[in-house]
């Protein structure tokens, strides 16, 4: 018997749940467009390792009526973001494994997802498992991405007299000086808050 072969992108997912088959693939993050859509602008997602997946299907057998249809997905990628404490370039993994219980049609996925905390999608002939991976990753995404240790030492960001907070108070619109060092980052944030702190606030009497 020739064995049926399933497409990620054009799935009859009963079909593949009944057969109880494994399937797994690796697709560039790049092909991805709403995962790239928040990702920083500058990022090279062409040069990303690929989103790797594997998705498996199992039915439960109930005392009373059909089996549960189940599809239980698992993917991984290494993503780039900003770190939200220094605002350096992060990679950080982000992992899915969701267990995923598909029904007959729309109306039955509606009220079991509404009486119960199980994650319900209706059957379809043309699945598109891509987007379903797709979707999981962007849930999946950290909501304030951020080192496990910062490439830079926060505490002398906020101290006065740093050369950071020092470089932010001469220019506060944020804009680098070209005829500095010639640096192209922008400046710290923590650096202009420090620097504004320690401004002396005009007396209103001077006015």
């Amino acid at each position: 018997m020739k064995q049926r072969v399933f497409h990620p992108r054009k799935m009859d997912v009963g079909v593949f749940i009944e057969s109880g088959e494994p399937l797994a693939g690796d697709t560039p993050v790049a092909e991805l467009s709403r995962l790239c859509a928040g990702l920083p602008q500058e990022a090279d997602v062409a040069a990303l390792g690929p989103v790797r997946w594997q998705v498996q299907g199992r039915t439960v057998p109930q005392r009373v009526g059909a089996p549960q249809w189940w599809l239980d997905v698992r993917a991984q990628a290494r993503l780039p973001y900003e770190c939200q404490r220094c605002l350096h370039p992060v990679m950080l993994d982000v992992e899915v494994d969701r267990d995923i219980r598909f029904v007959a049609d729309e109306a039955a996925a509606a009220q079991l997802d509404a009486e119960s905390d199980e994650d319900v999608l209706a059957v379809s002939r043309q699945f598109n498992l891509l987007e379903l991976i797709e979707d999981e990753l962007i849930m999946a995404e950290p909501i304030l991405p951020r080192h496990d240790e910062c490439p830079v030492d926060l505490n002398s960001w906020m101290q006065p007299g740093s050369e950071e907070v020092a470089g932010a108070a001469s220019n506060p619109g944020g804009s680098p000086d070209p005829a500095e060092s010639g640096a192209t980052d922008r400046p710290n944030p923590f650096a202009v808050l420090a620097a504004l702190k320690n401004k002396k606030t005009p007396d209103s009497s001077d006015r």
